[in-house]
């Protein structure tokens, strides 16, 4: 089964990190990702821009509106994603858990609704 791995942390706190830790940081995402290409579990992800680079669309009433920013203000914001496989949700939290930002901030894990072709 597919899983998305969602990690939030707090923007404003990543950002006062020095440059070692941002490396170390960095390092710890790589390794992390090595191993679970090597695993087989590994489908996709990526690191998103910062919440000041985002825009939310709604369309209201046949119009469409674009708003800076996210949806909503939150203490912890969406900064990346791993899409994995795994043979259930014991083993899609054990891999989230793994995750460096798991140690600061939180991983949200959803099932994938894989729609029939």
């Amino acid at each position: 089964m597919q899983y998305l791995l969602l990690i939030y942390q707090n923007e404003v706190e990543y950002a006062k990190n020095d440059e070692a830790t941002s490396k170390r940081i960095l390092e710890e995402y790589g390794a992390f990702t090595q191993s679970i290409i090597q695993s087989g579990n590994f489908k996709g992800g990526d690191r998103l821009r910062p919440t000041t680079t985002a825009t939310t669309v709604r369309v209201r009433d046949g119009k469409t509106l674009h708003t800076d920013g996210p949806f909503a203000e939150t203490r912890e914001q969406l900064g990346g994603y791993y899409m994995i496989d795994a043979k259930n949700l014991d083993e899609a939290t054990a891999i989230a858990a793994r995750i460096p930002s798991a140690r600061i901030g939180s991983i949200e894990v959803r099932p994938i609704w894989v729609y029939d072709k």
